[in-house]
């Protein structure tokens, strides 16, 4: 039971928020954060002057309002799923005006679409919200709940929470791969920018580390070749395109290697690494044993693969989501996102280790 002594200090009615609190730590879900971007962002970019933001039709076509989130999914993202498995409701955008009072006790989604672990990744969107200043909201996040239930019931908030992280892929799709000749391309030659990156996520761990996270997920890019922007822009025969798969299959193992170093240093399996890569091959590989028609094509777009440009209004759309891999030329369809998840909370250590999500909410449940 939390001490609450200090609530005999302040308002009657902070005494009450804080009784409620301890009800809500003991008998509702954990508190869930999310942090990274496009994959599972929520929409804070709607609330930011970019390009990077899929808050128009027909983005959320499948989402129970059938009406654009923010979401670059046509229903439910990883995120959304992942509070379901907790029992949770889907935790609102950080930047959203509606997350106040209780709803701040849920957690927050701090992610923000086009953004990498490097600073100078996805500069041509602009107004997006970098690592450091996810960081920085964070820490802002903490003080505004603390003025709600006091300092210490926050700290166990946070260090109780569940924690998803998931950046690498505009590292290299919107910074490396970018241009034919891009600086970090002149910089570094594939393997050596994959260790870079990797150094750079230890920190952002490290960071988050700091910041309270005790229990945290940790994923990596996807198949970048096999996506369809990728396809149509890279391949000439529908085969994954070569460069971007030799990048990921660089980057996924490193960042395990990492994660694995990290926990050892730290005393306790407080990073759990997802093999986003492995998870999707799977589909990719052999969609219709997952029962999709397709995991080349995107369900909206245009040109091959519908792999060019964005969704929009006036894109390909297809008639049925379920049958297709990918909802736009580099997101998963919800779908797709549900054997994701799947995944992570059952999977094996092929794909999740040193523990999936089933196993952590049974340790930490004790």
């Amino acid at each position: 039971m939390a001490n609450l002594g200090f609530a005999t200090t302040v308002p009657i009615f902070l005494a009450m928020v804080t009784a409620n609190f301890v009800t809500y730590t003991e008998g509702a879900p954990r508190a869930f954060f999310v942090f990274g971007d496009s994959l599972v962002d929520n929409g804070n970019n709607n609330y930011l002057a970019t390009s990077a933001r899929a808050d128009s039709p027909p983005y959320g076509v499948d989402y129970p309002t059938h009406r654009p989130t923010g979401r670059f999914s046509n229903g439910f993202n990883i995120p959304d799923l992942i509070s379901q498995q907790l029992g949770a409701e889907p935790t609102l955008p950080y930047l959203d005006p509606a997350l106040t009072g209780d709803k701040l006790l849920v957690g927050a989604n701090f992610a923000s679409a086009g953004i990498g672990i490097l600073n100078d990744t996805g500069i041509q969107f602009a107004n997006i919200i970098r690592m450091p200043r996810q960081l920085e909201l964070f820490q802002q996040y903490q003080q505004r709940v603390s003025a709600l239930i006091g300092a210490e019931e926050t700290q166990r908030l946070v260090n109780n929470a569940l924690i998803l992280i998931t950046l690498g892929g505009n590292d290299y799709v919107n910074n490396y791969f970018l241009t034919p000749v891009s600086a970090r391309r002149i910089q570094y030659n594939i393997q050596d920018y994959s260790r870079y990156l990797v150094t750079k996520y230890r920190k952002i761990l490290k960071r988050l580390h700091d910041l309270g996270g005790r229990r945290v997920l940790v994923t990596g890019t996807g198949p970048l070749g096999c996506v369809p922007a990728e396809l149509a822009t890279r391949s000439s025969n529908g085969e994954c395109a070569k460069e971007p798969q030799q990048a990921a299959a660089a980057f996924n193992p490193l960042l395990v290697q990492m994660i694995k170093r990290l926990n050892q240093e730290l005393g306790s399996d407080i990073f759990v690494a997802v093999n986003a890569m492995e998870m999707q091959n799977d589909f990719i590989n052999n969609p219709k044993a997952f029962g999709f028609v397709t995991s080349k094509i995107a369900c909206c777009g245009q040109g091959p693969y519908n792999g060019i440009g964005l969704c929009t209004a006036a894109s390909n759309l297809c008639p049925n989501r379920e049958e297709y891999a990918f909802w736009d030329p580099f997101h998963p369809s919800e779908k797709a996102n549900k054997i994701i998840v799947k995944t992570i909370y059952s999977g094996s250590d092929k794909y999740i280790t040193p523990m999936n999500l089933s196993t952590i909410m049974a340790i930490d449940s004790v």
